[in-house]
């Protein structure tokens, strides 16, 4: 009786355990079922159903482009986490290329922030 009970504890595990891992597709989940996917939340998840109304995301760059907030890194967990695009896990390689000029311009913009930052003088009252 006991290992019967042990054999349907582990298939009922098991049964969950595979359930957990199934891929959701961007293309093609709910909202909800978007959420299930750990680290997708009601924001990514509207993100990307409002994303899909113009068209179907043709790879992981595409997503990664029309998605803020989601990068490489973030694409690569939630790909581990079970989400595909077109039924494809992620691949770095259908990343866009970042050219020089955009990365140039970056880099400036960055660092006049950094600059202004440091001129900006910090408000509050001294001792008169």
């Amino acid at each position: 009786m006991i290992r019967n009970l042990f054999a349907t504890l582990a298939v009922l595990v098991s049964a969950f355990a595979l359930n957990a891992q199934a891929a959701v597709d961007a293309n093609q989940a709910s909202r909800a079922d978007l959420e299930t996917v750990k680290g997708i939340g009601p924001s990514l998840s509207g993100k990307i159903v409002e994303a899909r109304k113009t068209g179907e995301f043709r790879n992981w760059g595409d997503l990664v482009e029309r998605i803020g907030g989601v990068g490489p890194g973030n694409a690569a967990r939630l790909s581990q986490a079970g989400l595909t695009v077109a039924g494809a896990p992620f691949d770095a390689s259908t990343m866009p290329a970042a050219d020089a000029e955009t990365a140039k311009a970056k880099k400036a913009a960055s660092a006049e922030r950094s600059e202004k930052s440091a001129k900006t003088p910090k408000s509050g009252k001294t001792g008169s």
